[in-house]
């Protein structure tokens, strides 16, 4: 009996499972049916912003992009002779400046990397509010160059005695590096930062993190003297 039982109950299941995926489909139809023109206007807005952004990179950044790079080549020589004015607002012969170069071909890689060359610039010249705007308009996922630029927006804060500001980005330089080379010098600074503040627990953590995670690094060689100098503070 219960064998026959459980077969019943089975079928019953199966029914109500078949009725149950029949009538979900069935109102699947039923909404496709109604939100038709929907749907294929969605999928025709997908197609065309898709087909939009192939374009303005081929038939737009590609052509600017060689525009760009021919535009900023004498001014990486004025930068590497460190003529910040000439590299920054161009020399009224044939270069434009990093600034101009920033604004024509912003959306371009080497528009991109012109706002990094002008913070830094400004940076040089001594306007570090200039050069934080340039600095933080840069963007770039390359693990040596994005570091550099972090820990230089910290470098201006501390000069604009803005530790903390300066503090944080020096943290996130030795984060968004996170190698022995790179990430210890970023430390070391955020740790003298704290000592200023006379914030000395944190001073010693911070070089603690530089002896343990970084002891293979230049900066670690001489830590402990840092280490034993914030401590002697407490």
């Amino acid at each position: 009996m219960s064998n026959k039982s459980h077969s019943s109950d089975s079928k019953v299941v199966d029914n109500n499972l078949e009725h149950n995926v029949g009538e979900l489909f069935s109102k699947s139809e039923q909404f496709i049916e109604k939100n038709k023109k929907l749907i294929i206007g969605g999928i025709a807005v997908i197609i065309l912003i898709i087909v939009g952004v192939v374009a303005v990179r081929h038939l737009y950044l590609a052509p600017k992009e060689k525009e760009a790079l021919n535009a900023i080549f004498r001014g990486q020589h004025y930068f590497q002779q460190e003529q910040w004015d000439k590299a920054l607002y161009g020399d009224s012969v044939q270069y434009i400046g990093f600034e101009e170069i920033a604004d024509e071909y912003g959306l371009t890689k080497t528009g991109k990397l012109a706002k990094a060359y002008a913070g830094v610039c400004y940076y040089h010249k001594g306007d570090y509010e200039k050069a934080v705007s340039y600095l933080k308009a840069f963007s770039a996922s390359d693990q040596l160059i994005d570091p550099v630029i972090t820990g230089l927006i910290g470098d201006c804060y501390v000069d604009m005695d803005q530790i903390e500001d300066g503090i944080d980005f020096f943290l996130k330089a030795a984060s968004k590096a996170d190698d022995s080379t790179i990430s210890p010098v970023y430390l070391k600074k955020a740790g003298r930062a704290y000592e200023h503040l006379g914030n000395y627990r944190k001073a010693v953590k911070t070089y603690t993190t530089i002896k343990e995670k970084y002891p293979a690094g230049v900066e670690a060689q001489d830590i402990d003297k840092y280490i034993e100098r914030a401590q002697a503070k407490i």
